[in-house]
């Protein structure tokens, strides 16, 4: 095969230095791609492949302009691609390509939402993780450990809480398959086996102290922690070795752990539907709901809020006094609302100036912003119901006069309408630097001569039709029409013929062109090194604009749920110690939004610790429970409650298993993934933590099912002693509540008139009698005659009559009557004495009469079947499933 050269043979040069998955390398104006790389991107973006020649041989290329690359390569990243970037630079032998930096999905500082972007690492240290996740948009770095008996859950709800979008599995994890598979499946993270030994315990502590301070491991208590450190400093690694520039906006190390959060796993925030739907929709969701935020900065905490609600009391009622003077100063809260609609994103721009990615405009939005913390302060401080509650330690945390100084340097600076790149002149203000003011004015100056140079050539020459222009070929030149260019003096020297006019140039013209040209280009030196270094000031103060970007976004998010209290009369719930749960008509946040909501009361406490919750399908019990989850949960975000009052005692974890996911894909059964779901809550909660089951064991047969529930509702109340709350269509579990202290039913209440139902969706103390399944299948569309055949099915099973199995190959019906004390089926006394087809012998009075192979098959399935806990659609369909074998016989 021919060796490429030139332009080609430096691409694959390039490629081969870097481990990358594509190459853009710049060439000119563009940025191109070759050989295998611009098939690729060619099909990814939908560009056009054309052919480049190189030493007989011909290569697919596609480019992009330099202006246009980044979105092209945001499209890339977002697939999972690992693309560098080869800037090309002027030497004094032409020019000359590098590679400057690797972008990869976690190292995406461009990113098209404002929805975080985490870049994790995992390690395995002794019997746990250490994990570390950091946002190189905003500069946010968090540190924690896992351990515990189901450290992989742990691990994978950790990482489920962060969503990262790329993750560097250690050197021990990479090699455990299931872990990873694990990963994969709780994340949609690119997995990238990065360099082992930045996962070595010395070379990552050093990395790490380098990066935030020879102390900083002590003075946030992991100084011990081998797994959290390595973590980090592999983090730290790859983020130097992509070369995005983004580790100077990395400022903070963050550390927690369980005891500072509620535990939210996997199941529990996609069951509560916290930031999207079970269907994946975003509308719809909890955060959707309660979102009022003017800010994506706000926006992006009050979502973290919600994913990672705390324990810490003192926290909470600190948020919960921000809210309420909010709340009660509705001017004030409107008029702080509107300075900061318009606030940027300070943290994300402070990791695009440390990232030197930032532009003019870029830095104007600093200044906007930095300015917009006094104004802030100013509508607190003139507010005394906002002046006198937590609102005043936000704004005073930030340096507001160290903001007020940086914002004044940078509007004295920049232009007002600044260019769109940063190497165009243009960018800064007159009198910011001199030297720079004296090339404007020498630059102003020439062409002023040249702008009045028609006129006084008009004078001189008595030349009429005469005009100095410009353009890309020609450059400067004077333009003569047909008729009097046979006037022009002989300094005149003719550089192109038109069909109406000739083009001249004088030598006092060329040198003012090239004396502009030269001032143009040392303009543009200049200020490029002038923003250089100003935006190296900016980003030196990444720290400040971090402080003042989460101090605007705290005041935004708080102001978010005022707003949406005051328009949805939300309470503020009383946080108390113990395990009370007391809700007054408290309502589901969500459903009251698209519903006329019917509310409910909910009492619990160390008396009253086990709720067993039945009723009719589709009568609210999920909603009930779920709103209950949800209240406890927005308690511990520090928001107020859709409740006419509430009594909350803390939790350290909100657990669900509500209905079944179909996980059939991933080779694990409905009952399974159930069963999973059951095993993580019971290895999983504490006596501290609220528990919603949305029924268990529904998934198997009927005494396999009941079995598994009594035992875990035993488990969940000796064991576990979690609040909880358990929703069931096993009218057998409520008598757990005569024999468990702990234990209480209560239900969904339904109406039954004239045989028409009606759900009042109203909680009352006590079990139900009945489900009323077969009204739901009516609902549903099920065919009358099944529906009629059920009822009539169920009215002889409540009185212990004999039920007629219609069909089977006699042409009479088979009698049956179920057994409350074998609970079966069996066939009933005294019914007919059949003679056998062929004439044989009449039975015994009083045994079995002779059935024909299908209907015994169908007595036996019937025989196994509890009418009463199968669902009525299963019910139906197998009543139907049985005539139609039995009428296919007959046939």
């Amino acid at each position: 095969m021919t060796e490429a050269t030139g332009i080609v043979g430096e691409f694959l040069a390039l490629k081969e230095e870097t481990e990358a998955d594509l190459l853009a390398m710049q060439c000119g104006d563009f940025y191109e791609f070759f050989d295998e790389d611009a098939e690729t991107v060619a099909d990814e973006l939908d560009l056009k492949v054309s052919q480049k020649s190189s030493h007989g041989s011909s290569y697919p290329m596609a480019g992009v302009p330099v202006d246009d690359l980044t979105p092209y390569l945001t499209a890339l990243v977002e697939r999972g691609y690992r693309v560098a970037v080869a800037d090309q630079h002027e030497t004094d032998d032409g020019h000359e390509r590098e590679i400057a930096r690797i972008v990869t999905p976690g190292t995406l500082i461009e990113t098209p939402d404002d929805d975080a972007q985490y870049l994790a690492a995992v390690v395995r240290e002794g019997e746990g993780y250490g994990v570390a996740a950091a946002d190189v948009t905003t500069g946010q770095f968090f540190v924690t450990s896992v351990d515990g008996d189901d450290r992989e859950g742990a691990l994978s709800t950790e990482l489920y809480k962060f969503d990262p979008a790329e993750v560097l599995p250690g050197p021990d994890v990479r090699a455990d398959e299931a872990l990873l598979d694990r990963i994969r499946e709780r994340t949609t993270a690119t997995l990238t086996l990065h360099a082992a030994d930045a996962f070595a315990p010395g070379r990552a502590r050093h990395t790490v102290r380098e990066q935030f301070g020879e102390d900083t491991l002590a003075s946030v208590g992991i100084a011990d922690d081998e797994g959290a450190i390595r973590a980090a400093g592999a983090v730290l690694a790859y983020v130097e070795e992509t070369g995005q520039g983004a580790l100077a906006s990395m400022t903070r190390l963050q550390t927690y752990s369980g005891s500072d959060h509620v535990e939210l796993d996997a199941t529990t925030q996609r069951n509560l539907e916290l930031t999207e739907t079970m269907q994946g929709d975003r509308s719809g969701s909890l955060f959707a709901t309660i979102d009022h935020t003017v800010t994506s900065a706000g926006g992006r905490l009050l979502q973290q809020w919600l994913v990672r609600p705390r324990q810490s009391r003192r926290e909470l009622e600190r948020r919960q006094s921000a809210v309420a003077a909010l709340a009660e100063a509705a001017m004030a809260r409107e008029e702080l609302r509107e300075v900061l609609d318009g606030a940027y994103d300070l943290e994300r721009l402070a990791s695009r100036a440390a990232s030197g990615s930032a532009d003019a405009t870029d830095l104007l939005r600093v200044a906007e912003t930095l300015a917009l913390l006094p104004r802030a302060a100013d509508v607190i401080d003139e507010t005394s119901r906002l002046a006198d509650s937590p609102l005043q330690r936000i704004v005073t945390d930030a340096d507001r006069e160290a903001a007020a100084d940086l914002a004044a340097e940078l509007d004295a600076a920049l232009a007002e309408e600044p260019p769109g790149t940063v190497t165009q002149g243009g960018l800064f203000q007159r009198g910011y630097d001199d030297e720079l003011d004296e090339i404007i004015e020498r630059h102003e100056s020439a062409k002023e001569w040249i702008e009045t140079l028609d006129e006084r050539e008009k004078g001189r020459h008595g030349i009429t039709h005469l005009q100095v222009d410009r353009n890309k070929t020609d450059g400067y030149y004077i333009q003569v029409g047909k008729s009097e260019a046979d006037d022009v003096p002989e300094a005149y020297e003719n550089i192109k013929t038109l069909k109406n006019s000739e083009r001249f140039t004088i030598p006092e013209l060329e040198e003012k062109e090239r004396e502009i040209l030269r001032l143009e280009e040392q303009r543009g030196d200049l200020e490029y090194e002038l923003f250089r270094v100003l935006r190296e000031r900016v980003a030196d103060r990444a720290e400040l604009l971090q402080d003042v970007g989460r101090a605007l976004a705290e005041l935004d998010a708080l102001g978010s749920l005022a707003t949406h209290a005051v328009r949805n009369d939300w309470t503020r719930p009383e946080l108390v110690e113990g395990r009370e749960l007391e809700i007054r008509q408290g309502r589901h946040p969500v459903v009251e939004q698209t519903t006329s909501f019917v509310p409910n009361d909910l009492a619990m406490d160390d008396d009253r610790r086990f709720l067993i919750v039945t009723g009719p399908n589709m009568s609210g019990k999920s909603t009930y429970m779920r709103q209950a989850a949800l209240i406890t949960l927005l308690a511990q975000v520090g928001s107020f409650v859709p409740a006419e009052s509430a009594r909350v005692g803390l939790v350290d974890g909100i657990f669900t298993r509500v209905g079944a996911l179909d996980e059939l894909a991933q080779g694990r059964s409905t009952f399974m993934v159930e069963m999973q779901e059951l095993s993580n809550i019971l290895h999983s909660a504490t006596d501290e933590s609220l528990v919603i089951l949305d029924e268990v064991g529904r998934g198997t047969a009927t005494y396999d099912g009941i079995s598994i529930a009594w035992a875990a509702t035993e488990y969940i109340h000796n064991q576990v002693r979690a609040k909880t709350l358990f929703a069931t269509h096993y009218h057998e579990l409520t008598g757990l509540a005569d024999h468990l202290e702990r234990v209480e039913n209560v239900h969904v209440a339904a109406d039954e008139s004239d045989g028409d139902v009606t759900f009042l969706r109203t909680v009352r103390d006590g079990p139900t009698d009945r489900s009323y399944g077969i009204h739901v299948a009516d609902l549903a569309g099920v065919p009358d005659p099944v529906v009629d055949r059920s009822r009539d099915v169920l009215e002889r099973l409540r009185e212990e009559e004999a039920i007629e199995a219609k069909g089977g190959g006699s042409g009479e019906p088979v009698q049956t009557v179920f057994d409350l004390s074998s609970g079966s089926f069996e066939r009933a006394s005294g019914a007919d004495e059949r003679a056998t087809a062929d004439g044989g012998a009449a039975a015994t009075e009083g045994s079995d009469a002779a059935l024909d192979p299908e209907a015994e098959t169908i007595l036996d399935e019937l025989a196994d079947l509890d009418v009463n806990e199968t669902p009525p659609v299963e019910l139906m369909a197998k009543v139907q499933e049985w005539q139609a074998e039995l009428d296919g016989d007959d046939g």
